[in-house]
């Protein structure tokens, strides 16, 4: 599993933050007036306005994740669990609590009637839709991967550095011309790509 740390870790971030980007536009709750009529649909974006602002981040969080290096990623790391546990809150206070701010904007748009208070005296029911729960099963996928990084950064690190060992080696035995490439990772090990490959050593043997 280990050597799975990193796509673990990754897949983790763009599958919650992907999951935060559709959920903000489904709808998450159901406000019923007592004025009657069809109940009104909010949206997550509208219920959570930094659902998508942050879904977004931590898209970027998971794309970055992959190719950056071990101190960033600790820091993407942390970054992933702060905004794991401020959308874990928010959503959990949602799902289990439903206030009146959350389905506030709605209301003020299909009524015209602002302010708390207002808007309090208008709402008979608030119904959350299986979303809420969806979106918070996202982040606690969140937080575990932001943790998970935590705790394996450096071992992507050793993984790295044997695979470029490995390719290092494949290269100085590998005969044929050399390409840009080639002579640039020489130079970088402090290798001359311009000599001419050394002769095997001769046994006492042989001729």
């Amino acid at each position: 599993m280990m050597r799975r740390a990193r796509v673990l870790s990754v897949s983790a971030l763009l599958l919650a933050g992907a999951i935060g980007i559709i959920s903000s536009t489904q709808t998450w709750l159901e406000a019923t007036l007592r004025a009657g009529g069809d109940p009104l649909p909010v949206p997550g974006a509208a219920a959570i306005p930094v659902l998508a602002p942050l879904s977004l981040a931590v898209l970027a969080l998971g794309g970055a994740l992959s190719i950056v290096g071990v101190v960033l990623r600790y820091v993407f790391a942390v970054l992933s669990v702060l905004a794991g546990g401020i959308l874990l809150w928010l959503t959990g206070t949602v799902l289990f609590t439903r206030p009146t701010s959350s389905v506030a904007s709605t209301v003020t748009t299909a009524t015209g009637i602002s302010g708390q208070e207002g808007v309090a005296r208008l709402v008979a029911d608030i119904t959350p839709t299986p979303w809420p729960a969806v979106t918070l099963v996202a982040w606690v996928l969140l937080l575990a991967g932001g943790m998970f990084t935590l705790v394996t950064a450096r071992i992507w690190r050793r993984v790295g550095r044997r695979y470029d060992t490995e390719t290092a080696a494949a290269h100085r035995t590998t005969d044929g011309p050399v390409d840009a490439v080639d002579s640039w990772d020489e130079l970088s090990r402090g290798e001359d790509p311009t000599a001419p490959p050394s002769a095997p050593a001769r046994g006492a043997d042989e001729p």
